[in-house]
């Protein structure tokens, strides 16, 4: 590996499956994106911010579909990516994905929420292989900030080498 490509292997992956990390979303309120302890990253609850905006609000099961709510999840992923990478300088630096806790505002009769979730899920998978496989929560809630259909946020190990 070149000077020039390393630390680029998780960029290159997300490229050749079609995504680009964006900007680390700018905080809605008193937070910061993410925080490192000790070998881990938390992140922040993300939102499926594009280019700044929501691309759709409301329920998921009312005003959106569960499909549309999973691809949504997956920008969310895309968004707490980023903010680990923020805080690693790399994300050939993640040893592990921990945990992702997902939430769904969803309309009352709604109960498909591991299904949203699995929109970010298997976007981790296919990035990080079986450094992607963690624990997880799906959560339904009646409503998220913004009127986002979902949020989500992560736990990732840290390797110290690249």
């Amino acid at each position: 590996m070149t000077a020039d490509t390393a630390g680029a292997r998780i960029r290159t992956r997300l490229r050749e499956l079609g995504h680009e990390l964006p900007p680390v979303a700018a905080p809605v309120a008193a937070y910061v994106p993410a925080v490192s302890s000790g070998s881990q990253v938390f992140t922040s609850g993300q939102l499926p911010f594009v280019d700044g905006a929501l691309p759709l609000t409301g329920k998921v099961g009312a005003e959106v579909a569960p499909e549309r709510a999973a691809e949504l999840a997956a920008t969310c992923c895309l968004n707490a990516l980023a903010a680990v990478e923020d805080v690693l300088g790399s994300l050939d630096r993640v040893a592990r994905v921990v945990k992702l806790t997902g939430y769904v505002a969803s309309a009352p009769d709604f109960t498909g929420q591991p299904g949203v979730i699995n929109g970010a899920s298997e976007l981790l998978g296919e990035v990080f292989g079986r450094v992607g496989v963690h624990a997880r929560s799906a959560v339904g809630v009646a409503v998220l900030p913004l009127d986002s259909p979902v949020e989500l946020d992560l736990v990732v190990e840290v390797s110290e080498r690249i």
